[in-house]
């Protein structure tokens, strides 16, 4: 049996983490859990397998996304995960950029373009 492929959910929204984690699940992802950039860089850092992928909003208290994302560029063993910025800016894709990510989606997630680019996404990594 080929094991999970493993993803990291960064959002300080409890309700968000939570529905991601189950529809991630439900896809056959195993699913990591972070409230913002500093408990999603100790996390990463402990795990013996990185994540496929990372799926970051970026307005957060703490490390925000932007932070996240630049401490993650210096860190060797982390620097080539895909990530997946979500947000609800409106002008996402003009936040993303600049971030080196590998896709942006906007808030509130369509279900069908998040499976679609996380599986994408991880499958390509």
């Amino acid at each position: 049996m080929q094991p999970l492929q493993t993803l990291l959910v960064v959002d300080d929204d409890l309700d968000i983490r939570d529905a991601l984690q189950d529809v991630f699940e439900l896809e056959g992802y195993a699913v990591l859990l972070a409230a913002d950039g500093l408990e999603a860089l100790a996390q990463l850092r402990q795990v013996e397998t990185p994540p496929r992928l990372i799926l970051l909003d970026l307005m957060m208290p703490r490390m925000d996304g932007f932070a996240f994302r630049e401490a993650l560029r210096h860190e060797a063993a982390l620097s080539d995960i895909p990530v997946l910025v979500a947000s609800a800016d409106l002008d996402v894709k003009g936040a993303a950029e600049g971030l080196d990510v590998a896709g942006w989606l906007r808030k509130p997630l369509d279900l069908s373009e998040l499976l679609s680019a996380v599986k994408r996404l991880s499958q390509a990594a």
